[in-house]
């Protein structure tokens, strides 16, 4: 799950080289702490927050399948 939102958000930003995305393991859930350029965290938010929504609803997908729940977080 880490590298699929790593490759969502690099192909998004336009400095993808500053894409970090950390995962906080936790017992029964995760946080995946994404990082981007000051200038691109427009770009993965989005108007009104739909980019990042959807970007969530991907990541609550393939979480349901690992039998794990996992969130995103944008820090930053």
């Amino acid at each position: 799950m880490k590298e699929l939102i790593e490759y969502i958000a690099t192909s998004l930003v336009d400095h993808p080289e500053a894409v970090q995305v950390s995962l906080v393991d936790g017992e029964q859930s995760s946080i995946l702490e994404l990082r981007v350029a000051k200038e691109d965290l427009g770009k993965v938010i989005g108007k009104q927050g739909r980019t990042a929504k959807a970007l969530r609803t991907i990541l609550a997908a393939a979480s349901d399948k690992a039998d794990k729940r996992v969130a995103l977080e944008i820090v930053e």
